[in-house]
């Protein structure tokens, strides 16, 4: 039977979380003397006190979690999270309607960065570093921050850290998950915290250079300007935020690693090598058409510029430093293609995941070679280990299932009247959890204009981006919910 208890007891704990982080946001807002101050406490006393009414009236439940219970939370957490991360925008007077905070929000904490907002600057200073935080804890996951909390209560969370983790297996640093998580966030707060003094070094204010720390290491792309990081006419600070970005897509258990000395663990493993070969390769063959098509005259403009994009869009981070959409029709194919690849599994990253993609192109090279010799046994191997079957499958229903909703959702945006680059960008950029996607939607604009069942339905695709689809599907099916 479903633990219902269970589920409130850590909703409520982490909506206290929330409105902690909430507090933190209001000496910000005290700091500038900005007018949002008196709604960050409103919102943070909501939070905590209907989080604590949750904690307190299940705190003697059973602690026992299953993997129903772990699902549910999981996916329960980000629309809590989102519906009530809201109440500042909605209540200031910042975002005045209700279904753009949300759409706002929700884009925050699944890490997407597709905004609704119009004049970025105009905006209090509290406001802003509440997107920026919100994207950053969205980042490393809300779930795998409560791992860290749950012991406490006696509460096992794997079943919750199998549940979000981006990619087909979860990797587990230490045998105990709560030290995992500990480890991951350490990992997270170092990378911030020195991308921030580097940022703050290239000219950027401590706040922006605090804010676009928490934003790039989550893959969100929230910026603190309306042109992004354009904004800084400066190559340092792109060079910093593009090694950043690549950082942060890469699957966090082979920054442990590398952190521990041991180098050549990352370099043998396979995702890394794929991650980074697409990564370069793409990055000298944009480069070399914007030279040679004028678009971009000079050579270190046009390497960087084409590095930045490349690495923003397959680490769905979505920071621009100029608008693709500009440039030949050819780049524009390009960039829509890397929508589709992501980040590693295991990494802040959102899309399909680089291992998928490799695992489903050898199995179909091996299935060549079984077809030739079909009496022989030529397992997939990955990083020299053989892949069961299972994991196959699973991939292979993931990338179905995953093209499946861009094909249904794109009817659905074409139907609300977009066009067909409109509509398939804005379905590919927000279930890969992205940002800029392409025609109405490209990196110089943003989603104001979707009506508000769009921004809705695409708030939804951003759920199942973020959560990798099945923890979603699983929840709505019938099958999920038989004792």
């Amino acid at each position: 039977m479903l633990n219902h208890r269970i589920v409130l007891l850590i909703l409520g704990l982490l909506l206290v979380v929330e409105g902690v982080f909430m507090l933190l946001t209001s000496v910000v807002s005290l700091i500038y003397g900005e007018y949002d101050l008196p709604y960050f406490l409103v919102s943070a006393l909501i939070c905590i006190s209907i989080g604590g009414l949750f904690y307190l009236t299940n705190k003697n439940t059973d602690k026992s979690i299953g993997k129903r219970e772990g699902y549910i939370v999981v996916t329960l957490v980000w629309l809590v999270f989102s519906f009530f991360g809201l109440l500042p925008f909605w209540l200031s007077g910042a975002i005045p309607s209700f279904t753009d905070a949300f759409f706002e929000t929700m884009s925050g904490f699944t890490t997407t960065g597709s905004s609704i907002l119009n004049d970025i600057e105009a905006l209090p200073h509290g406001i802003l570093f509440w997107r920026s935080i919100i994207q950053w804890l969205g980042g490393m996951g809300i779930i795998v921050l409560s791992l860290a909390i749950l012991p406490i209560l006696g509460v096992g969370g794997m079943q919750l850290f199998v549940a979000e983790v981006p990619g087909p297996v979860p990797d587990k640093l230490h045998p105990r998950i709560a030290d995992t998580a500990k480890r991951l966030w350490v990992i997270y707060l170092s990378y911030t915290a020195v991308e921030t003094i580097l940022l703050w070094i290239g000219g950027m204010t401590l706040f922006d250079a605090v804010c676009h720390s928490f934003t790039t290491m989550a893959t969100g792309g929230y910026s603190t300007k309306q042109a992004s990081v354009a904004f800084y006419d400066s190559a340092f600070i792109q060079y910093v935020i593009i090694i950043f970005m690549f950082v942060a897509g890469v699957n966090f258990s082979l920054s442990y690693a590398a952190l521990h000395g041991k180098f050549k663990a990352v370099i043998k493993d396979e995702e890394f090598k794929y991650y980074t070969l697409i990564t370069v390769f793409v990055s000298v063959l944009v480069a070399v058409v914007l030279y040679f098509s004028g678009d971009v005259p000079h050579v270190e403009q046009a390497f960087r510029d084409a590095l930045f994009q490349v690495v923003s869009l397959i680490t769905t981070t979505g920071y621009a430093t100029a608008d693709y959409m500009i440039w030949v029709p050819t780049i524009s194919i390009i960039m829509f293609m890397l929508m589709f690849v992501g980040g590693s599994a295991g990494s802040t990253g959102g899309g399909i995941k680089v291992v998928r993609i490799v695992l489903l192109i050898k199995n179909a090279y091996y299935e060549l070679k079984r077809l030739v010799h079909p009496n022989a046994i030529i397992p997939v191997r990955y990083n020299s280990r053989a892949v069961s079957s299972p994991i196959l499958t699973n991939i292979l229903a993931f990338i179905v299932i995953y093209m499946a909703t861009v094909g249904v959702s794109m009817v659905i945006m074409s139907v609300m009247g977009f066009d067909l680059d409109s509509s398939i960008g804005a379905v590919a950029t927000c279930l890969g959890n992205i940002g800029p996607g392409l025609g109405e939607f490209g990196p110089a604009s943003n989603f104001a204009a979707v009506p508000d069942f769009g921004k809705w339905f695409l708030s939804f695709l951003m759920l199942l981006g973020r959560l990798e689809i099945f923890t979603v599907v699983l929840i709505l099916t019938p099958y999920f919910w038989k004792n």
